[in-house]
């Protein structure tokens, strides 16, 4: 493993990636933000990342950074994006929670085309949730955990459910039916 040097020009971004006196005084980790596993081989295994950012397609996601892409499409005012697992798929996909603005309505396909042309195809949110208001924590920061656990099944979530259609060039509203292909690999992501 190579040593970590720091962030170029950015001591401050350094210094909040290395994590003094872990096990012992004067020791000093340096924190990628992966989540790793030792199975009972020893071998040490990618899991996920932690914290707001994940993986899809072989390249890491920053929630933050994507979220402020969407909410620069009109109808959009709020987003909260987060992580979902997708069977049949490794690492997670991404899904937004979205808040509409006040007297206009979603226009799936003005969605699409902003996404397509500033994020990444990893980066795209795979899946669009319309909530009304979010849950969110004293210092007013996004819930996500239950959302990330609510996953995107049409059977349990009331919300309006929309799926990135590349075919469509839009987003779809997400049916039982359409999970169903979803979830059987019958629809590619």
């Amino acid at each position: 493993m190579a040593p970590f040097s720091g962030y170029m020009g950015d001591l401050q971004q350094s210094e909040k990636k290395r994590l003094h006196d872990v096990l012992r005084k004067g020791d000093l980790y340096f924190n990628t933000g992966d989540l790793l596993r030792i199975e009972e081989d020893n071998f040490i295994y990618f899991q996920d990342r932690v914290g707001d950012t994940f993986r899809w397609k072989g390249e890491n996601v920053a929630t933050t950074e994507v979220a402020d892409v969407i909410t620069m499409v009109d109808c959009i005012k709020v987003a909260n994006v987060y992580r979902v697992e997708v069977p049949g798929h490794e690492g997670r996909a991404g899904m937004a929670a979205i808040n509409l603005t006040e007297g206009l309505r979603f226009d799936s396909t003005a969605v699409f085309k902003h996404v397509e042309n500033f994020l990444p195809a990893y980066a795209r949110r795979r899946f669009l949730r319309i909530q009304s208001s979010f849950d969110v924590t004293g210092t007013f920061k996004h819930l996500k955990m239950k959302l990330v656990a609510e996953g995107f099944n049409p059977n349990q979530i009331t919300d309006p459910l929309y799926f990135l259609d590349e075919k469509d060039k839009s987003y779809v509203p997400l049916t039982v039916d359409k999970c169903n292909l979803i979830t059987s690999g019958q629809i590619k992501m």
